[in-house]
């Protein structure tokens, strides 16, 4: 994949993290840039709940997405 794909697909991906977490902010993407370990982090502290939650959440998310990812 070459930097331009990888630049679309991080702005699809952060569009659709948006889509499904509405509170995650401009400046919580920017820490995220494709991290997963801190897109649940960001989705615990902001929604409140519990690290498993949020983990699922992602996990879930990751997989109804996994289209994004692929060259």
């Amino acid at each position: 994949m070459n930097q331009e794909q990888a630049s679309g697909n991080w702005n699809i991906f952060k569009g659709k993290v948006k889509e499904q977490w509405g509170k995650l902010t401009d400046d919580d993407m920017k820490v995220l840039e494709g991290n997963r370990d801190q897109l649940v982090g960001s989705v615990q502290k902001r929604y409140g709940i519990a690290k498993e939650e949020a983990e699922r959440q992602v996990n879930e998310f990751r997989n109804r997405n996994a289209d994004i990812f692929r060259n």
